[in-house]
Order: structure tokens, then sequence, then C-alpha cells
């Protein structure tokens, strides 16, 4: 059966559900990045996260928002990276639920490695062909990957499907 509702867009529509579904089968799994420690995609996106927040004072319910994941996910990999002594904890206010994270030494350390991993494996890759990319296209490509991104959200559920 021809998937005509796709019409022209289908080689990108491919791509796109092909990338969305290699990265949910690689984003919880556990990999040594070139450094002493195991972590997930899902570890070092919240790394990255607090990296980002650390000066601007962000919750821990407005970082895992701003990226998309659950509260509780983004609470769980935290505590995975306070026990990897990467991140530690602290509280500003009188309220508990107030809860600020600072990245350790050690987190700079590991993420300088992490981060020369990646961009050899694949980042150099992807960055040589973007940088042939017009911005406007750019900007597109974007706009279409947030109206994706936005539309999943919506049909978000909580119970998974076995």
């Amino acid at each position: 059966m021809e998937l005509d509702w796709l019409q022209k867009h289908h080689d990108l529509m491919e791509s796109i559900i092909r990338f969305g579904n290699s990265y949910a089968n690689a984003y919880r799994v556990q990999k040594n990045f070139g450094t002493e420690l195991k972590f997930s995609a899902a570890q070092i996106q919240t790394l990255e996260c607090v990296f980002e927040s650390q000066f601007g004072g962000e919750k821990m319910s407005q970082m895992a928002k701003r990226i998309g994941v659950s509260k509780s996910a983004f609470s769980k990999n935290v505590n995975v990276l306070v026990e990897k002594g990467l991140l530690e904890k602290h509280q500003i206010s009188s309220n508990f639920k107030d809860i600020y994270l600072k990245p350790t030494d050690k987190a700079y350390k590991v993420y300088l490695i992490y981060v020369e991993y990646v961009k050899n494996e694949c980042f150099n890759k992807m960055f040589k062909i973007a940088d042939t990319i017009k911005p406007s296209d750019k900007n597109s490509f974007i706009e279409i990957l947030n109206i994706f991104s936005d539309s999943l959200e919506k049909h978000k559920t909580n119970k998974r499907i076995q």
C-alpha cells in the first residue's frame, strides 16, 4: 500500500521517524563515552541542562519542563548523577521542594571527555553538513521538528503500551 498522504515528504518523514526510533532505543542505555563512568543520553541531557541553568537559579521542575521530560524522570536522572558524584543538590529557600543543582568538578572533567567523544563520533560529520545549509532552510527544519515534537507531546499519556 502506498502512503499517498505523505506525498513528496515520505523520505523526510521516514528519516525523522527512524531517528526517533533509534534515539528512543538508545536513550536509557548506559554507555562509556570514553569516560571512566557509564551514563545514558537521558543522564547527559540532564547534566547539560544543569550546566546551562546553574547561574539562572532554575528549579528542577523548570529544567524538566524545558527539556520535555517528566519531573520524576528528571529527578531519577539527577539522583543517578548525584550517586556518580557529578551533581550536588542544594536548598536555597526554606521550601524543601526548592532544590537547586550544582555540577561538581568531576562533572566538568567527565563532560569534556564526553564532548570530545561525541564530536568525533558523529557531531563533526553532522555539523559539516549543517554548515552548508542556508539559515532560512535550517530554521524551517527546526520548525518542522518543533511542530512534530509539540504534536507528540499532545498525544503523550502516562500509560505505556506493552
